[in-house]
Parts: C-alpha cells; sequence; structure tokens
C-alpha cells in the first residue's frame, strides 16, 4: 500500500504506548489490545526481523520461528524499503545494552 493512501491514524494510541514504563505493563496493554493470533503474528515478525538484521539466511529463520517465506520476505521488505522503524528499534536495544 502506497504510503500517503493510508488511512489517519489514531495518533493516542502511539501515545498510550509511549507512557508504558516498563516491560509488564507494555505486555498487559498489548495483551488487552490484541488477540492472541495478533500478538503471536507480530512478535513472530519482530523475530524474523531481529534475526534478518543479524544476517541469518532464510532457512535458518524458517526453522526457527516457523515463519513462511512470504512473511519473512515481506520483513525483508520493510527492512530495506520501510520506514526505518525496525532500523530505530534495533539502534534503541542496542544502545540500551550497551549501557547496561
Amino acid at each position: 500500500m502506497n504510503k500517503s493512501n493510508r488511512k489517519p491514524r489514531f495518533e493516542l494510541m502511539y501515545k498510550a504506548i509511549l507512557s508504558l514504563q516498563n516491560e509488564e505493563e507494555c505486555m498487559k496493554f498489548f495483551d488487552d489490545l490484541c488477540t492472541v493470533s495478533e500478538l503471536q503474528a507480530m512478535e513472530q515478525r519482530f523475530h524474523v526481523a531481529w534475526l534478518l538484521n543479524q544476517g541469518m539466511i532464510y532457512n535458518d529463520i524458517l526453522a526457527t520461528t516457523g515463519a513462511s517465506s512470504a512473511t519473512i520476505s515481506r520483513v525483508k521488505r520493510s527492512l530495506e524499503y520501510g520506514s526505518d522503524g525496525y532500523e530505530i528499534v534495533f539502534g534503541n536495544l542496542m544502545e540500551e545494552s550497551q549501557e547496561k
């Protein structure tokens, strides 16, 4: 989908996510917000993105995550041509791990 054709976003939801104080609060919020299958799909896509970012190959990602090749390809496209959201998050996570 062309990014300029997206429906308007309900920005308060994103502000609500940023207001969460820790992982426990975040998990509780997403448990309430999403169905089990929606949450599993998001977690799987993030796991795939993490592994692709680490340089893992498709077949190993498939075996590790159970994701379909279509999902892996879709995530790979997001990593390469998306809005850099994954890149921002991975950078933040690396920065956070170096501070510990």
